[in-house]
């Protein structure tokens, strides 16, 4: 939400009181770890720069901004005033704020290249046309935002149908998506990334959550209550749960969560960068692949290990409710998607009868 920064006068300044920067809307993170800044006012939305709000050139900047003059608003009945009406409605605002900076995104995009046109003159086949330029998976994006546009605009009473939905939905290449982590790789990680790194914190931590990158950076030690790790995911707001200790025996549970845990330094979130800020939850995916790809695991990834996760637990017997419940996940279909991957001979005669006949093969 927007905000007023108060700038504090840094080492050797003789002011008295801090600096009042107006308009300021934070919205996650640089790599760096300073809070990314965008400054926003009656349609101005400009990017702040990479440093802390007290520093000079931050400053400078934000002069500029303050400065400049407001952007004219949107013609009444054109698609940018409908973007615009869009970006403030319940629908927009009560999206996670994962989905509404990529709905944002693309909302923008639209505004900029049609929002001159009318509502009124919208149809079908320029909306087609529009998603004809692009490869199926950002088409496919890209037809969402129409599609929740056209709701909005339908249900506010700015159109009396949604040109949207005569748009076919886009197809994609048939996929089994990110491939699914093994034990084997889990093996390999632990033994690559030692006890005491960030890297082997962050593994465990997916591990044993089977968070998803955006919830895995948000969790620290408020999340712990009772042996339990709990939080709400950010995509679907439902509660997700993890046992620390007594953990059943289809969780297959590991114990270096703990001792990494007791090796990193005490912090509002357990996993920090180098400067001992929270990491972004923009650049701990890529983070975490460099950390796979020098272990020689390129095709493991966050995203990859609660997929694995998911397969194990159907493989070891857990039920669909308990695997709903650590997953976080609204259906049951959903959880049975993540786990397709579970090996069938383990499901049918039991993960420790199988696991035996492995090693006896590899010992023979």
């Amino acid at each position: 939400s927007r905000r007023t920064v108060i700038v504090q006068p840094r080492k050797g300044r003789f002011v008295r009181r801090g600096v009042r920067l107006k308009y300021l809307d934070p919205i996650g993170r640089f790599k760096s770890g300073n809070t990314r800044y965008y400054y926003r006012r009656d349609g101005n939305r400009v990017p702040m720069p990479d440093l802390p709000p007290d520093h000079p050139r931050f400053i400078a900047k934000y002069s500029e901004a303050h400065g400049s003059k407001p952007i004219p608003q949107s013609r009444s009945g054109t698609i940018a005033a409908g973007v615009d009406a869009y970006f403030a409605s319940t629908d927009y605002l009560s999206l996670a704020l994962s989905t509404r900076a990529q709905r944002r995104r693309i909302a923008e995009k639209i505004k900029r290249k049609y929002g001159r046109g009318t509502l009124r003159t919208l149809a079908a086949k320029h909306i087609r046309k529009d998603l004809f330029d692009f490869e199926p998976a950002p088409a496919l994006n890209r037809w969402k935002v129409w599609r929740a546009l056209g709701r909005f605009w339908f249900s506010a009473g700015l159109i009396d149908r949604s040109p949207a939905k005569d748009v076919p939905k886009p197809k994609l290449l048939k996929t089994d998506g990110f491939e699914p982590a093994t034990r084997e790789d889990f093996e390999a990680f632990r033994k690559f990334w030692k006890i005491g790194t960030q890297q082997r914190l962050a593994f465990e931590l997916a591990y044993q959550t089977c968070a998803s990158a955006v919830d895995l950076v948000a969790l620290g030690p408020a999340n712990v209550k009772s042996e339990w790790i709990s939080y709400r995911r950010s995509k679907t707001k439902v509660l997700a749960e993890s046992p620390l200790i007594d953990c059943p025996e289809w969780f297959e549970a590991s114990p270096d969560l703990e001792l990494c845990l007791k090796a990193a330094p005490k912090h509002m979130t357990f996993l920090t960068t180098a400067r001992g800020r929270s990491r972004s939850e923009k650049a701990v995916s890529s983070w975490f692949s460099k950390a796979c790809n020098k272990a020689k695991l390129d095709h493991m990834s966050l995203h990859s290990i609660r997929k694995g996760r998911a397969a194990m637990f159907r493989e070891n017997g857990a039920l669909p409710d308990q695997r709903m419940a650590v997953l976080g996940h609204l259906t049951e279909s959903e959880t049975h998607e993540y786990s397709r991957s579970a090996n069938l001979r383990r499901i049918i005669s039991g993960t420790e009868k199988v696991l035996n006949s492995e090693q006896s093969a590899k010992n023979a």
